[in-house]
């Protein structure tokens, strides 16, 4: 098992910060006022508010922005505002020494698959794959409830109907992974990840059908799905087609790649650019069942 950071308790502090994509201070405001509901201490990063093109100010501002973040002992969870682009950009020059001195939640999901990746397979650190804030107003009750409940500690247990394209069957195994346009674009770098006896998470938005398979494809000629205890597809949104038709959906690419695999997969996971994006912990010990029940603890 990863290091777990420790669980957040209220009076402590967490930080909102902007490592790709620019935000506004006032869109950063919702997020704010639910994290002092749950009797946390917020700050904003400088990067809040700042513009540099579509980023949240130069790569050396939410280089710098990161990093005061990552030293800080008393910040107990970094909650990226959201995803976008550009935290590849700054992400090699981290020094995450801070880190694994004073462990801390990271929290985000799409773009930030490059900081769960790193932290997860080269640093042994759990991380959240969760919403991020300019999306709260749009997330499900039960989404944002994942996060608290994720970061304070609560047990949750999914169960899930079943999709008619599953694959039957039990597994357990370190969840990782996060968005697939992100884990294909790193595939072959020094950020590279291991995916032998690990469940595998992927979800992936506004993609052409046959990127999808460029991908799958990518991910099976590399190795990455061979030795895999399970697969979990979250959401698969805004996925288009050619004037000339593909032939298959997402789900059935998917599962034409793993098909000469025997390992459960499970589709419609609720996590990814949907509303209902629950929160679930990369980097750890995860039990998947895939049957008449679909259950993910």
């Amino acid at each position: 098992m990863l290091l777990r950071p420790p669980y957040i308790r209220s009076g402590d502090t967490v930080i909102i910060l902007a490592p790709a994509r620019k935000v506004t201070v006032e869109e950063m405001t919702p997020a704010v006022r639910l994290f002092e509901s749950w009797g946390l201490k917020v700050r904003l990063g400088k990067t809040i508010g700042l513009s540099d093109h579509q980023y949240g100010g130069t790569d050396a501002e939410r280089l710098d922005d990161f990093q005061r973040a990552v030293s800080d002992p008393d910040i107990r969870a970094i909650i990226c505002a959201r995803g976008g682009y550009g935290t590849v950009r700054i992400a090699d020059d981290i020094d995450w020494t801070g880190l694994l001195r004073h462990p801390k939640w990271i929290a985000g999901f799409s773009d930030i698959t490059y900081l769960h990746v790193h932290l997860n397979q080269t640093l042994g650190v759990q991380t959240l794959h969760s919403s991020v804030p300019t999306l709260f107003p749009k997330n499900t009750p039960e989404a944002i409830d994942s996060i608290r409940r994720h970061l304070f500690g609560e047990e949750l247990i999914y169960e899930l109907t079943p999709h008619p394209l599953n694959r039957n069957g039990e597994a357990k195994g370190v969840l990782i992974g996060g968005n697939l346009s992100i884990l294909y674009s790193i595939t072959g770098t020094r950020s590279g990840f291991n995916t032998d006896g690990k469940i595998l998470f992927i979800e992936d938005i506004d993609e052409k059908l046959y990127h999808i398979d460029r991908m799958m494809i990518n991910l099976k000629r590399s190795g990455k799905l061979q030795g895999l205890a399970g697969l979990i597809i979250g959401g698969l949104t805004d996925m288009s087609d050619n004037a000339v038709p593909f032939g298959k959906t997402a789900e059935e690419i998917i599962m034409e790649h793993v098909d000469g695999f025997d390992y459960p997969v499970c589709f419609n996971f609720p996590a990814g650019h949907i509303a209902d994006n629950r929160a679930v912990v990369l980097g750890k010990v995860t039990k998947m069942s895939v049957g008449d029940t679909v259950t993910v603890r």
